[in-house]
């Protein structure tokens, strides 16, 4: 499996050089914008900017853009430097989407973020996650006065003289796990999902757990089945809305017989061969789940999963 693992989930790896000690100067805005070089990244509800045509990539805006002339000074974030140019975030606001690019649309990362550069998908996600933790962190959770970004927007302070707390990006570590017999693989679905579509156990990390502890609860509170031989696979940034997905496999017992928790209508093992032909409909490729059992298929077949003609795997189409 270590060759499997040097390959990186989608928005992971090194697309960025954050350059944190900027944060620390008073005039870093000034300078970002002073570079011709530096590019903007616009987000308006959450949704980033789009290009109309294919291939598929990220819009970003020059340092000069209008946007940037147009919007409140504590509504940029410095990013960090993206291909050797200062890159900011600016957040819009509005209840229409503004046009600030020709043949461009705002679009949920979600449906594309396979679909781009990794460099340009792991950016887009980095801006999506500080602009939810700013949103849900608009006011201090001490004594309720409104917060004031500091620190290049890295940095939320109290505007409270007599309380000064800071608050500093936050994700929420949960665990995902692909839980196999050998032969099989243990599945689940919700409900909400669409007909036919599986995917790997997940859940939250609660306070005082292990990650390994986790993944024994989740797996027993969903599914009734108690794993051993926990090891870690790899993790992925998941901004939705603001999730580390830390990849596990486990072992089970080959007489396991899952039960279905609250969460789940349905929870059952596949074969490679099941998978093969089709049942079940696999997550996207998008996602840590998909490449748990992409690396467990491929481990045990002579054809890789993206290569069996009969395998489902479910992708969002572009609109």
């Amino acid at each position: 499996m270590g060759e499997q693992l040097e390959r990186l989930n989608i928005f992971a790896g090194s697309y960025l050089d954050r350059q944190s000690h900027l944060r620390e100067r008073e005039d870093w805005l000034a300078h970002a914008v002073a570079d011709p070089r530096t590019v903007v990244v616009p987000i308006w509800q959450n949704r980033n900017l789009f290009n109309r045509e294919e291939p598929l990539r990220a819009v970003l805006l020059g340092g000069s853009h209008a946007v940037l002339r147009g919007v409140d000074d504590s509504r940029v974030v410095l990013l960090g430097q993206f291909r050797g140019a200062s890159c900011l975030l600016v957040e819009l606001e509005g209840a229409t989407a503004p046009v600030v690019a020709d043949d461009s649309e705002f679009h949920e990362l979600r449906f594309f973020g396979s679909l781009l550069p990794a460099d340009e998908a792991g950016l887009l996600a980095y801006a999506r996650a500080l602009v939810l933790w700013r949103a849900r962190h608009r006011f201090c959770g001490v004594c309720g006065a409104p917060n004031l970004s500091t620190k290049a927007g890295h940095v939320l302070l109290c505007s409270n003289s007599a309380c000064k707390q800071e608050q500093f990006p936050r994700i929420d570590p949960a665990i995902i796990v692909l839980i196999t017999d050998g032969e099989r693989a243990l599945l689940g679905r919700q409900s909400s999902w669409p007909k036919g579509r599986y995917s790997t156990i997940a859940g939250f990390v609660e306070p005082g757990e292990s990650l390994e502890d986790a993944v024994r609860r989740e797996v027993k509170e969903e599914t009734d089945v108690d794993v051993f031989d926990i090891e870690y696979h790899s993790s992925q940034p998941w901004p939705f809305p603001s999730s580390l997905m830390l990849g596990f496999v486990a072992k089970a017992k080959d007489n396991a017989i899952p039960k279905c928790g609250a969460e789940l209508e349905d929870a059952r093992w596949f074969s490679r061969s099941d998978i093969a032909r089709g049942l079940p409909a696999l997550p996207s490729s998008l996602s840590i789940s998909f490449r748990l059992i992409e690396d467990w298929y491929n481990s045990g077949s002579q054809q890789s999963l993206r290569d069996t003609p009969g395998a489902q795997i479910w992708e969002i189409k572009r609109p």
